[in-house]
This record gives C-alpha cells, structure tokens and sequence, in this order.
C-alpha cells in the first residue's frame, strides 16, 4: 500500500443511518486510530446520528448529503438518484484532496458514495456487512472491493467476490474485560436476574408497549431488575403511560428507564435476559455478554434481514423468537417467565450465545485494509 508523503497512513471510513452501520465502523476506525501513524477521515451523512457520534472522535467529519434509495413513489427517484450524483462527486473530491490509501464501508446508503468514487478513482476498499442476508450496496460493490469482511458464514452465498471473510461484527474492547459484577455496580444495581428491554437505536414501540404493561410484574411479582431502553422519540409517550400502569416505577430502585444508554457495554454485560430487535451488531454485543435473548425483529427491514439473522439464532439454540405482529405484554410475559422457571433452560441458551461471541473482528477486518 502506498503511504503519503508526511508517512501517516490514511483512511477514509464511511457508513451511517443505523448504529448496525455507525458502530463497527467506529470500531474500526478507533482501532486504527490508537494503533498510531494514522489519520482517519470519517464520512457520513450531518443530519444522522454518526455525526453526533463521531464528532466526539478525533477524527475528520467529511459530510455527504444522501439519504436511502425511495422504494414506492417513483417520481421521487429521479431527486434521489441527482443527490446520489452529487455525494458521489463530493465524495471524490475529498478522495483527490486527502488522497486516503485505502476506504473502509460498513454498508447502507451512506456508504455507498465514498465506495463509488473509491472505485472511480482507483483507490483499494474493502467492504464489511453485518448481516445474514448482506444490504444492497455490499451486494452491487462488492465484485470491486479488494476484500469482503461478513459477520455470518450463509452471507458469502450473496457475494460475488472471492476474496470474503467472515470475521463477524467489530465490538467495543470493553465487552473483554468488564464484568457482570463490576457492570451493575456500576449502574447502582444488586447481584440478581436482570432484564434488558431495547428496541435498537431507534427504539420500537411494539417492545416498549408491551414491556410497559409487564414492567411491574417483573420487579414486583419476579424480584427481577429491568434495564429500558425506549428509544429517544418514545421516552415521552413511554413515561406517560408507565405513569399509568405503574405510577410508582420512578421509586422502584430495580428498574431503570431511559431514551438511550451511551454505554450499552455496561447495560448488556449487567444483564442475564433481554428483550431485542435483531440487527447484527446488536446480536454480537448481547452474544459477547453471553444474555438469553428473546428477538422480536423489526418487519420492514430491508430485505428481511433483521428476521433471518434472528432465525440463525433460534437455530444455534441461542435464543427465542416472537414476531412483532404478535408481541404483547402476555405473550412476552410468557417467554420471560420460560427462562425464570426454566434455569436449564436460560443457562443453556446463554451458553450457547457465548459459543458464537467473536472477540477479534475488528483486528481481522482492519488487517484487510493493510
């Protein structure tokens, strides 16, 4: 690989909308960082979150204004596809003014323009999906990219690239080395059964109203502590209702409610059970903290990966399974009553979770860009 004139190496890393693209992405990019003579260009869309996120970083923000590909109204392709162009050729004039060695994408619409302009001007990139059933862009680029990094064996069958590895997602160093102990003291909890409630970045009002009417129970009836999640959008309509069916939740020290957790390493490895969407990183931090998982997947994910990578879980005998159309606070009740009264049965399942933790994904894939 060649390097610039001052000898520092340099990246570009580009991916965006969803913390399943935002994440290992960063991950990467800070193990790059630390590992030294290096600088790192991160481009991403200003209005989404992997700008708030990684503004935080001691990397370059590079913005490219894109947004994901229109699936119905078809008069808004045309609008779509000119702002596609655009970040295209915005992305490339960064290319020829950085002149980065080699580009790191972690797949979505926002990665898309970076990798494009890659292509067009002859700069080495290499490509990472997070899912069982890899996105559109990793499927239409790959065949150029130098290497493919998957988090799943069954996503090679999509790619039309030899040269593919499957090295499962980047996770942050602090899921080696912090403990469940450590982790709930940490968060002012007791050494006992812990539930973790999350519907993602985003949050999802199917798991927060159904946790809603089952959160007293569990702290009350199950002597269980609860970790929520609900999403920043939800908080409001989430504390309007637990005021309803639990007016005193706010002075149960065994729950804890909020829109978002900026350590969700912390909140994972105090855990024992949780109650998930199941996008691809997600899965790997709940398999690194070795929790018993029950995945409601998201329904309108793009090509119906969240369903298909939870179903892979399902099968290793890592967790269980509720659709979203089926998720109440009964129904959810009944799976998490399962794994209270059935101890064999959590601690198999979580046992089999810790089987398919992968710790070194996110040397193997920044090995792939040297």
């Amino acid at each position: 690989m060649k390097t610039n004139s001052d000898s520092k190496i340099r990246y570009f890393i580009t991916g965006g909308g969803t913390g399943g693209h935002i994440y290992p992405a960063v991950a990467v990019a800070d193990y790059l960082y630390n590992r030294g003579n290096t600088e790192i260009f991160y481009i991403g869309n200003p209005k989404n979150m992997e700008y708030e996120i990684v503004s935080q970083k001691a990397y370059t923000f590079l913005p490219v204004k894109v947004q994901g590909m229109p699936r119905k109204l078809k008069l808004r392709l045309i609008p779509w596809a000119t702002e596609v162009l655009f970040a295209v050729v915005q992305a490339g004039i960064y290319i020829i003014k950085y002149k980065p060695d080699a580009i790191l994408g972690t797949g979505g619409y926002v990665s898309a323009p970076a990798l494009i302009a890659g292509k067009i001007l002859k700069i080495p990139y290499v490509m990472h999906d997070c899912d069982a059933n890899p996105g559109i862009v990793t499927r239409k680029l790959s065949p150029w990219a130098s290497a493919v990094s998957l988090a799943f064996e069954c996503a090679k069958d999509a790619i039309p690239n030899k040269n593919c590895h499957v090295n499962g997602n980047p996770i942050r160093e602090k899921f080696k080395t912090l403990t469940k102990d450590e982790a709930r003291k940490n968060l002012g909890l007791q050494n006992k059964l812990t539930l973790c409630i999350m519907g993602g970045s985003q949050g999802a009002n199917s798991i927060n109203n159904a946790a809603v009417e089952i959160l007293k129970t569990l702290s009350k009836d199950f002597d269980m502590q609860i970790i929520f999640q609900t999403g920043k959008k939800n908080f409001a309509k989430v504390e309007e209702k637990l005021s309803i069916a639990y007016p005193d939740y706010k002075n149960d020290k065994k729950i804890i409610v909020k829109p978002y957790f900026n350590d969700m390493v912390t909140i994972l490895k105090a855990s024992d059970i949780a109650v998930s969407r199941a996008g691809s990183l997600s899965i790997s931090e709940l398999n690194a903290s070795g929790i018993a998982t029950i995945f409601v997947p998201y329904p309108f994910a793009a090509a119906d990966h969240q369903r298909r990578n939870a179903k892979f879980m399902v099968e290793k005998g890592a967790g269980l399974y509720l659709e979203d159309s089926e998720i109440t606070g009964e129904t959810l009740l009944a799976l998490i009553k399962e794994l209270i009264e059935n101890k064999e049965k959590l601690q198999t399942i979580q046992e089999n979770t810790k089987k398919l933790a992968v710790f070194d994904g996110t040397e193997k894939i920044a090995k792939l860009l040297n």
